[in-house]
């Protein structure tokens, strides 16, 4: 009696190729969930900031969802408790059109006008956390955060930036 033979390559008791299409299948979903973790990343890193008073108007429509805001830091404003690490203070509006700054002197100029304009939108922020260290009058506060139903904006991140120390000269630009 002849046995049967198959031409396949067996592998315990199995076909080689069975091996082959659970690793291809595999490699699949390892990739594909790189894929999906570098696009989640970059769009949550492409989220853009919103003005003071652009955050004023939608309010009502964002509900707890966090949000990024921008303004400048009203320096008289600022109380921070050691004990509770609660940081408190004020944010002015600072137009978020490029072409609004430039024509105000630059970032600088632009945050000295926000905080002394007494007309200007203003929004209270509350951080509980260490102080910044360039927590200051007229600096650029870019905080994430979600408006409480108080008017208060609660934020878990705030980021500054004193624009003596970091602002540089827009390049001329040739008509």
């Amino acid at each position: 009696m002849e046995a049967t033979r198959n031409d396949a390559p067996r592998r315990n008791g199995r076909p080689a190729s069975a091996g082959r299409s659970k690793f291809v299948i595999g490699g699949l979903l390892i990739l594909a969930a790189v894929g999906y973790l570098i696009i989640s990343s970059t769009q949550a890193a492409a989220q853009y900031f919103l003005t003071v008073e652009e955050l004023e108007a939608k309010a009502s429509s964002m509900g707890s969802r966090n949000v990024k805001v921008s303004g400048a830091v009203v320096g008289d404003t600022i109380t921070y408790d050691a004990k509770s690490l609660t940081l408190s203070f004020t944010i002015a509006n600072v137009p978020g059109d490029i072409k609004e700054i430039e024509a105000s002197g630059g970032l600088a100029a632009a945050l000295e006008a926000a905080v002394k304009n007494p007309s200007a939108a203003r929004m209270p922020v509350v951080f509980i956390g260490p102080k910044p260290d360039l927590m200051r009058d007229q600096a650029q506060a870019i905080l994430t955060g979600h408006m409480g139903e108080d008017g208060i904006f609660y934020a878990d991140e705030v980021l500054l930036k004193c624009p003596t120390r970091y602002e540089s000269a827009l390049p001329e630009q040739s008509g």
